[in-house]
């Protein structure tokens, strides 16, 4: 081989790959040092009892490197009058199978500790955080562990209140007692209209299918992805105006050039 042969050679070995292939060992133990670097960068770990265990960011990171991305099935209501409870499914579709690859479920209530407080969209809000993390955790876990940490999500390890979340809800709680002492007793509220506002199953697909043109990058489709399953129906439609409008602009430039 030539040295020009070797010169032309070099660049493809130091590329960095788009994308991983779950099936490739070489390429996975590549995607858990960059999961460990990307999840340290951004500090998305939560500490329970001297072990770090990764927020459901740092799994969808995981999964989006890998083109497998949740969607959530359903959220259901299952309250009662003394209590706020919500169970989720989160099913995982690989964008290159175009096939359903594992699934999760998950409950949450304002009966856990540290979640007395929470208001009804929230503890919604956190059943399909969980089921997120569940159904990554089904098929990723030992990803993570190759990472360095903690194969549970740390949504399933909260205590006493450790999680960003928890901190959040508990911090105003003497106000919401001393409003409640000083209000009439009022009537049941509705459940939240939020948790039926979730985009549907049919726009997340449509997001996906456009996400994977060509012409959107992987940076485009890793901040989409993070973010799908927080948009709402009207969001979601605009999400998908947006992406076509993008894909045509970008088409259209390129037949230019």
């Amino acid at each position: 081989m030539t040295e020009a042969q070797k010169d032309n050679k070099a660049p493809v070995r130091k590329m960095k790959a788009e994308s991983y292939d779950i099936s490739r060992s070489d390429e996975t133990l590549s995607l858990a040092k960059d999961l460990a670097n990307f999840i340290k960068e951004n500090k998305l770990t939560t500490s329970v009892q001297g072990k770090e265990f990764v927020n459901v960011e740092g799994w969808q990171y995981a999964g989006s490197r890998l083109g497998i991305v949740p969607i959530v099935d359903h959220v259901i209501n299952m309250s009662t009058d003394t209590e706020i409870k919500y169970q989720a499914k989160v099913t995982l579709f690989d964008m290159r199978s175009e096939h359903t690859v594992g699934a999760g479920f998950a409950i949450c209530s304002n009966k856990e500790q540290g979640k007395k407080f929470y208001q009804e969209f929230a503890i919604a809000s956190m059943a399909q955080t969980r089921a997120i993390g569940k159904a990554y955790r089904n098929i990723l876990a030992w990803i993570i562990r190759a990472a360095g940490y903690e194969p549970t999500p740390a949504e399933e390890m909260e205590y006493g209140g450790n999680t960003p979340e928890a901190r959040t809800a508990e911090a105003t709680p003497m106000k919401a007692v001393k409003a409640e002492q000083a209000a009439p007793a009022a009537e049941p509220v509705a459940p939240a209209a939020n948790a039926a506002a979730y985009a549907t199953a049919q726009q997340k697909e449509e997001i996906i299918r456009l996400l994977n043109h060509p012409v959107i990058t992987r940076q485009e489709k890793t901040k989409m992805l993070l973010n799908i399953n927080k948009l709402d129906q009207e969001r979601a439609t605009q999400a998908i105006a947006n992406l076509k409008k993008t894909i045509d602009d970008r088409e259209n430039g390129q037949a230019a050039a």
